[in-house]
C-alpha cells in the first residue's frame, strides 16, 4: 500500500463513485470525498467503501480541490486528485504502487495521461488522446490556480515526472446531462474570459435573476492566479497560450467555426466513428460557439457585476 490520500470531489456521482474507488485496487491508504450536499446515494456509496466524506459548498472546481486538500486533515506523503468519474488502469495501479514510494525527494509531481471516453467510445483524435495532467503530488507542495475554469494544479517547489500509463475519464450519465453540464461550464467560461480581460481574477458566476437584464453575477473569491500563458513553457502554460493568445484573438463565432475543422479534420477527429462525430461536433464546435453567444449577449445587454451578498439580498 503506497503513502497516498485520494481526494474526489462528488456531487450525485452513485453511479460512478464504486468504479473510481475500486481501481485503486487497494494501493491507497485513504480516500476523501468533497461533497457538494449530494441528494442521491452517493455518501452510502462512500461509507460503503470506507471513505471520509467531507461537505462544503461549492463555488469553483479549484476552491473545492484546494478546500479539501487543507481541510482534510491529510497525513499522508502523497495525494492524488481525480474526479468520480475517472478511474485508473489496472497498469496505471501498478506503476504507482510500484514507483511512487521510491521516487527521489526532489520529484514532488506526477502528470498521467488522460485516456477520454465518451459513449462508451475511446476518443483518441482530435488533439484529445493523450491530455496531460499533473494529478499526483507531495503533501503541501501543490495547489491548484484559482480560476474559474480549467483549474491546473501548480507546484510550489520541485520538479515533475511523467508516468507511462493511462486513467481513464469514463463518465455513464446521459448526453442530457452532458449538455446540461457544459450549458453551465459555458457560463463559467464565460466569465473567465471577461474577468481576465478585465484583470478581475478569481470570480464565480451566479444563476440570473429572472428578468433581470443582468445575466450574469460574480462573487470574487482570490486574486491569486498562477499560470501564465507561455509557448515554450510547460505543456499547461502551452495550452493557456494557445487559448488565451491565439484562440480568443480570431473572430467571434468565426473562431468556433475554425477550431472544429482544425479538430475534426487535421487533428483526425473523423477517426473517432459516429461517437466522435457527436463528441467533437458538441465540445469542439456547439460549446465554444455557446461560449461566443453568451459573450456577444453579455456585449449587446450590459452586465452589471454583483457579490454575492448583493445577489441574495435582491432575491429575498
Amino acid at each position: 500500500m503506497v503513502d497516498l490520500t485520494v481526494v474526489i470531489l462528488t456531487k450525485n456521482e452513485e453511479k460512478n463513485l464504486k468504479k473510481c474507488i475500486d481501481s485503486f485496487h487497494g494501493i491507497a491508504k485513504r480516500f476523501v470525498l468533497i461533497d457538494s450536499y449530494s441528494t442521491d446515494s452517493t455518501l452510502d456509496v462512500a461509507a460503503s467503501l470506507g471513505a471520509d466524506v467531507y461537505q462544503h459548498p461549492f463555488t469553483t472546481h479549484a476552491a473545492q480541490k484546494n478546500w479539501g486538500i487543507e481541510n482534510a486533515e491529510i497525513n499522508t506523503e502523497w495525494v492524488m486528485s481525480i474526479d468520480a468519474d475517472e478511474e485508473l488502469t489496472p497498469e496505471l495501479a501498478a506503476e504507482i504502487d510500484e514507483k511512487l514510494p521510491q521516487l527521489d525527494e526532489s520529484i514532488t509531481g506526477i502528470e498521467l495521461k488522460r485516456r477520454l471516453y465518451f459513449m462508451g467510445r475511446w476518443i483518441k483524435h482530435g488533439g484529445k488522446y493523450p491530455e496531460i495532467h499533473l494529478r499526483i503530488f507531495r503533501k503541501e507542495k501543490a495547489e491548484f490556480e484559482h480560476a474559474i475554469m480549467d483549474e491546473h494544479m501548480v507546484l510550489k517547489e520541485g520538479s515533475r515526472i511523467r508516468f507511462k500509463h493511462d486513467f481513464i475519464d469514463n463518465n455513464t450519465k446521459t448526453l442530457e446531462w452532458w449538455i446540461g453540464k457544459h450549458n453551465w461550464y459555458s457560463d463559467l467560461e464565460v466569465n473567465d474570459y471577461k474577468n481576465k480581460k478585465l484583470a478581475l481574477i478569481g470570480s464565480v458566476p451566479l444563476s440570473p435573476v429572472v428578468g433581470d437584464k443582468t445575466s450574469y453575477y460574480t462573487e470574487q473569491i482570490d486574486q491569486r492566479e498562477y499560470v501564465e500563458p507561455k509557448l515554450f513553457g510547460t505543456n499547461t502554460e502551452r495550452k493557456k497560450w494557445l487559448k488565451y493568445i491565439v484562440y480568443y484573438k480570431t473572430p467571434l463565432m468565426v473562431r468556433a467555426h475554425w477550431y472544429f475543422i482544425y479538430r475534426y479534420y487535421f487533428k483526425l477527429g473523423f477517426l473517432d466513428g459516429k461517437q466522435g462525430l457527436i463528441f467533437h461536433f458538441l465540445q469542439g464546435y456547439w460549446y465554444r460557439f455557446l461560449v461566443d453567444a453568451k459573450l456577444f449577449e453579455m456585449e449587446q445587454t450590459g452586465v452589471v457585476y454583483k457579490n454575492l451578498e448583493d445577489l441574495k439580498q435582491m432575491k429575498k
